[in-house]
C-alpha cells in the first residue's frame, strides 16, 4: 500500500476496532464492579464511546463519497465499516438490556461473556492492524479461524447460560430479563465474527 489515501481507510478500521475494545472492557468492568445506582451514568459513558466510533464511521463515508480510486472495493469498504461499528453498537446493546430490564444482580455468565467479547474485539483489532498488508500478512489468516473460534466459544456459554437460567431460576421476569441479556452478550460475539468474515471475503477476492 503506497498512497496515503489508502491508507486513511485502513486507520480508520483501527480506530473503529480500538473503539469496540474499549466499550467491551467498559462492559465488563460494569458487569464485574455492577452498582444499580451507578448504571445509567455509566451507560451514558459507554454511549459516548459508541458515539466516537459512530462519528469516525462517518468521516470515513464523506471520505469515501469524494475518492476517485479505492485500496478496495466501495462496497467492501463501506460493509467493513458498518460491520465494524455494528460491534460497538452490540455491546452498549447489552448495557441498555440491563437498565432496561432493571437488573439488581449480574450473573457470573454474564461475565463469563464480557470476557469473551473482550478476546473478540482484541482479536478485531489484530484483524484490522494486519488488514492494511493483508496480500502479504503471515497473520491474518490465523486471526480469522482464531475468531471462529471465539465465536464458538460463545455459543457453547450462550446454551450453557441459558440452560442454567431456565433450571435454576423461578422467577418469569428475571427469566425474561436474562434471556434478553443473553442473548445480546451472544450477539457481540456475532458482530465480531461479522467483521471477520468480510476481511475474508475481500482477502478472496483481492487474491
Amino acid at each position: 500500500m503506497s498512497k496515503k489515501s489508502d491508507a486513511y481507510y485502513f486507520d480508520n478500521f483501527i480506530e473503529c476496532s480500538a473503539c469496540a475494545v474499549e466499550a467491551a472492557r467498559m462492559l465488563e468492568t460494569n458487569l464485574k464492579n455492577f452498582q444499580v445506582a451507578a448504571l445509567e451514568e455509566n451507560l451514558n459513558h459507554l454511549h459516548r464511546i459508541e458515539h466516537s466510533a459512530d462519528k469516525k464511521k462517518h468521516e470515513m463515508m464523506g471520505v469515501l463519497v469524494k475518492a476517485f480510486i479505492t485500496p478496495i472495493e466501495r462496497e467492501d469498504i463501506m460493509l467493513l465499516s458498518q460491520s465494524i461499528d455494528e460491534v460497538t453498537d452490540k455491546i452498549e446493546d447489552v448495557l441498555i438490556r440491563v437498565f432496561i430490564n432493571n437488573v439488581q444482580s449480574i450473573r457470573p455468565e454474564a461475565v463469563s461473556f464480557a470476557d469473551i467479547i473482550i478476546r473478540c474485539c482484541e482479536n478485531l483489532k489484530e484483524i484490522m492492524d494486519e488488514f492494511a498488508d493483508y496480500k502479504k500478512s503471515k497473520n491474518l489468516h490465523s486471526l480469522i479461524i482464531g475468531m471462529n473460534e471465539l465465536e464458538e466459544e460463545g455459543d457453547r456459554l450462550f446454551m450453557t447460560s441459558m440452560r442454567r437460567l431456565h433450571t435454576e431460576v423461578t422467577d418469569p421476569l428475571e427469566i425474561i430479563a436474562w434471556r434478553e441479556v443473553f442473548i445480546y452478550l451472544e450477539k457481540c460475539c456475532d458482530a465480531c465474527e461479522h467483521v471477520a468474515d468480510v476481511v475474508e471475503s475481500v482477502m478472496m477476492k483481492n487474491s
